[in-house]
């Protein structure tokens, strides 16, 4: 509409090449500031009035700082084109600006191919034009489209302004409703605390009862003592009266009376002498008069503990009958569990009579079967009579020819033995076989010394030697046998042999030996006459060997000397100890172990001492130091577990895995990089060990560091293992104690060594140390090394924990600590621990379950608990510990691991909270006391700590800013935890 209603100006075409560029310079300042040159650009280079270079220059000059800049010095290269430059510029502001276009030339823009000045052809300017429509129609999409988009987003916001404004009127409801339970809160406290007036008026006004009852009793009793004393004297002048009365009848003269009358006065007078006090008396009777009364003031005060003890009784006895009823209900739960197990041990009796029928009868089937297979062993001996006879038959017959002659009965009778004597006369003639005998049982002792020396021993196997049916005296008879072989000294060590289901497999020669030479006849007889290797083949029967499998568990016992050489092992402590190679023809080979094996204990003997390793959780280090111990006879125990054993082959070869060993350590002192594998780390480094015996590192491991908060591997490289760590360990505090003060002093700064011991466990968790082949001294897995010994720890096995969103705080030194705890506390996201008043009975209880952490005051009843803190962490707030050290521990038994924070001090910082300390009834020099003390119990704890330099706070409120970050970072990372050595 605003291009309709401009005036129509001079025609562009019939102007000349000043007047153009005039009409263009009056408007330069509107062109420059309303132009952008990359949209005017494509259709000046289109008219070949701009070349690349000029586009080049235009976009990308240096010194043309912002557009205005640049659209000038566009016009400026126009104006060297003269007229078409002008021309060309007016027809792109009028397809790009048509507004602008108007305002300079005061014409209405039209897209009429007569309107242009012809410097470009008409296809390309249509072509062109149609460009800039698309564009043009592109972009008013996107802007209806962002449009649109911000019209959503509005509504959105809209909607969440109302949702604020709804939450808002709710959170001023609940503001309204807090303030009125805190008014109603309040009145109540009113309420409570005049009740509490009240009932001190009563106590005082009972208390002044009870003083005035105990002075009326006292009244009382003065009255009754009076009232007492009036009928004594009521009863004395009656019997005066009486008296007289009777001397006046008896005596009738008036000198009598008279004398009768002065001896009453004289008695009255005697009387009332007698009833006045005297001062001693008076003060006696004032002294009990006054213990009496501080004996009516602690009879009250016993009363009223009385009274309190019987409302506490009171109290307890109803404790006791809730605590009753639930025993009850218990019994009831425990009764009727009595009477399901009674219905199942009822139903496993009646299950266990059937099997025991069921093995009544297997038994009875066995001794058929044993019966039937001895009858067929005596059939097969008497077989084996006849054939040996047909064969001395056939054999006679054979030789009949050279003998010339029939052969006697005599004749044909001769042995084995007799071969010397007849070989004068028959040289080639055959030595006569014995006659067909069952061969004794081999027992273990002969296959581990040679030969048995006699035939007619007691039988040292549990296996029958005669031919004749079992009966059910055969298990006695076994058993007798059994407790035989115990009972003799010579065969002890093998009867432990048996019970852990050894298998024994003897050398070559000891078996050939047993059982090639039962009786000592028949050993002489080898040096003498035909040796048993050329007997004939078929009188030589042994069984085969016999191997007992318990649980899936073999195990076998050989010469084990030099293991390692004939088998290889592969694994470690996560996966399990396999045997990977085994050397052909070695003993191991012979007994039949093969690859796939894993091997859980090994036992031998070492200086007369018998010895046991448990291989199962071990690492690759431990297992091939324990098997190169090996010195000699050794049982191994070993499962089949094939699958297991492959699966770690495929992590090998592809790479996943270095080896079957995965534990993590915390290091307890710092070691440098020296070489380009060698991981440097710095004391309380947490590191992941993966292989303890790397290809091509020897005496070494080989870790990575862990990621703080995750489980990630960062840094690899090798490691010195335990052994030579504990080595480098002993050297470095060699170094420290003969530094200088000054030196010392500066390493300080940053810890390097821990001293951590294995004197309070007796057993080190990473206990092997493998030494090399020069070095002398053994590990201290070894058996000969005292177990009291004071051995330092490189390393420590350390266990991931993955604690709660909030961690209980700790801050040290205690003291610094007490002054903190209040401020932190305020902040949010923080509570103090409040201490927990508990009964005698119930702080009892509590001790004995290891649930009190500290007592707020030596034998009183406010005690901090376990329940104290779990009740702020279900709040999801940090739970302020006022205590010190020694409830840590207590603390991780109850899987709680708070965050503790060591807050380093100097003198000046110690002089900034004179002032709070002050008031807490510290000094500074208690201060820096409490520091030095409690810092050197922090490498015993069995967790990390964080330590805050002096130099990183100057005052309270910096240090509490501190505090917070290191919390909320230390709350984002993995506990590690140190096995509880105490």
């Amino acid at each position: 509409m605003a291009a309709e209603c401009v005036p129509e100006g001079p025609d562009l075409k019939e102007m000349g090449d000043e007047d153009v560029w005039e009409l263009i310079n009056d408007n330069r300042h509107r062109i420059s500031l309303g132009v952008k040159p990359c949209m005017l650009i494509p259709y000046l280079r289109q008219a070949r009035v701009l070349t690349e270079m000029d586009e080049d220059e235009i976009l990308s000059s240096l010194k043309l700082t912002n557009r205005s800049m640049r659209t000038s010095h566009m016009l400026d290269l126009l104006r060297i084109q003269g007229r078409n430059g002008a021309m060309a510029l007016l027809e792109s502001l009028m397809i790009h600006y048509p507004a602008l276009y108007t305002q300079v030339t005061g014409r209405k823009p039209s897209t009429e191919p007569s309107g242009f000045s012809g410097l470009i052809k008409c296809s390309d300017l249509t072509e062109y034009l149609v460009r800039a429509v698309t564009g043009m129609q592109k972009e008013l999409q996107e802007a209806r489209q962002e449009a649109s988009r911000l019209g959503s987003r509005c509504t959105s916001l809209e909607v969440e302004l109302g949702q604020t404004l709804e939450q808002q009127e709710e959170a001023r409801r609940l503001k309204a409703d807090h303030g009125r339970m805190r008014k109603n809160l309040a009145a109540a406290q009113h309420d409570i605390l005049k009740l509490k007036d009240e009932k001190c008026d009563l106590y005082v006004r009972y208390t002044a009862a009870i003083e005035e009852r105990s002075a009326a009793n006292i009244h009382c009793s003065d009255l009754n003592l009076q009232v007492y004393q009036l009928q004594f004297e009521l009863r004395k002048a009656q019997t005066e009266t009486d008296f007289e009365r009777q001397r006046s009848l008896k005596c009738t003269t008036p000198s009598e009376t008279q004398q009768l009358r002065e001896e009453i006065s004289t008695l009255r007078r005697q009387l009332l002498v007698a009833e006045k006090f005297t001062p001693a008396r008076e003060d006696i009777l004032a002294q009990d008069l006054a213990e009496a009364r501080d004996g009516r003031v602690e009879l009250a005060e016993q009363l009223r503990c009385y009274r309190e003890e019987n409302e506490q009784l009171a109290r307890e006895r109803r404790e006791t009958v809730e605590h009753k009823e639930c025993l009850a209900l218990q019994v009831q739960k425990l009764t009727l569990d009595c009477e399901m197990y009674q219905q199942k041990s009822t139903v496993i009796q009646s299950q266990l009579r059937e099997l025991q029928a069921e093995r009544d009868h297997a038994y009875l089937s066995r001794d058929e079967a044993q019966a039937q297979i001895a009858r067929s062993l005596a059939e097969k001996d008497t077989l084996r009579s006849q054939l040996v006879e047909l064969q001395e038959v056939f054999t006679l017959r054979a030789w009949g020819p050279f003998r010339g002659g029939p052969d006697t009965p005599g004749e044909r009778k001769f042995s084995w033995e007799s071969q010397g004597s007849s070989s004068d006369s028959l040289p080639s003639s055959p030595p006569p076989r014995p006659r067909l005998r069952r061969m004794h049982a081999i027992c273990p002792d002969s296959l581990r010394g040679c030969s048995i020396k006699s035939c007619d021993i007691t039988p040292s196997s549990v296996r029958s030697q005669n031919v004749e049916p079992p009966c059910p005296e055969s298990l006695r008879r076994r058993e007798e046998t059994l407790w035989y072989n115990r009972d003799s000294s010579e065969t002890a060590e093998c009867d432990v042999l048996l019970d852990n289901d050894f298998v024994f497999i003897p050398r070559g020669n000891a078996v050939e030996q047993s059982v090639m030479s039962p009786t000592p006849s028949c050993q002489s007889n080898n040096s003498d006459g035909l040796s048993r290797a050329s007997a004939p083949p078929f009188l030589l029967r042994s069984r085969p060997r016999a191997m007992r499998i318990t649980g899936r568990v073999l195990t076998i016992s050989f010469q084990g000397e030099a293991l390692l050489s004939q088998l290889q092992v592969v694994g470690g402590n996560k996966t399990g100890v396999f045997v990977h190679q085994v050397t052909e023809g070695s003993a191991a080979n012979t007994v039949g172990i093969s690859s796939g094996a894993q091997i859980l204990e090994v036992k031998y003997e070492q200086a007369q001492q018998a010895l046991r390793m448990v291989l199962e959780d071990s690492t690759l280090e431990e297992a091939m130091w324990a098997l190169g111990q090996v010195r000699g006879f050794c049982h191994l125990s070993l499962r089949p577990n094939q699958d297991a054993y492959e699966k770690l082959l495929l992590q090998l070869q592809s790479g996943e895995a270095m080896s079957g060993d995965s534990f993590y350590v915390r290091v307890n002192m710092s070691l440098p990089g020296g070489s380009q594998d060698a991981l440097t780390v710095s004391c309380n480094d947490i590191l992941h060990v993966t292989s303890t015996r790397p290809a091509g590192a020897d005496c070494s491991w080989r870790a990575s560091h862990v990621h703080p908060c995750q489980l990630l591997d960062l840094k690899t490289g090798n490691l010195p293992n335990y052994y030579r760590a504990q080595r480098l360990l002993i050297r470095a505090i060699e170094d420290m104690s003969f530094q200088p003060m000054t030196l010392r002093k500066a390493q300080d700064k940053k810890k390097t060594v821990r001293i951590v011991s294995t004197g309070r466990q007796g057993r080190n968790p990473l206990w092997v140390c493998v030494e090399d082949s020069k070095d002398k001294s053994t590990g201290p897995g070894d058996a000969s090394a005292p177990r009291g010994c004071l051995t330092l720890m490189p390393y420590t096995l350390v266990t991931p924990h993955y604690p709660p969103v909030c961690r209980p705080v700790l801050l040290l030194p205690t003291i610094l600590g007490r002054v903190l705890d209040q401020k932190l506390a305020e902040w949010q996201g923080f509570q103090l621990c409040e201490p927990e008043l508990l009964s005698s009975s119930e702080h009892a209880a509590r001790l004995q379950r290891s649930e009190v952490l500290e007592e707020c005051e030596q034998g009183g009843q406010r005690c901090y608990t376990l329940q104290s803190v779990e009740r702020v962490m279900k709040q999801g707030t940090h739970c302020v510990l006022p205590l010190g050290l020694d409830c840590v521990r207590r603390l991780h038994r109850a899987e709680i691991f708070p965050i503790i924070i060591f807050i380093g001090h100097s003198k000046c910082r110690a002089r900034k909270l004179k002032s709070k300390l002050q008031r807490q009834g510290w000094s500074e020099e208690q201060l820096l006391e409490c520091s030095r003390s409690e810092e050197s119990l922090l490498d015993k704890l069995p967790c990390l700590y964080r330590s805050v330099s002096p130099d990183s706070w100057y005052d309270k409120t910096t240090l509490l800013t501190t505090l917070r970050s290191i919390i909320w970072e230390e709350q984002k990372k993995i506990v590690w935890v140190e096995p509880d050595l105490w």
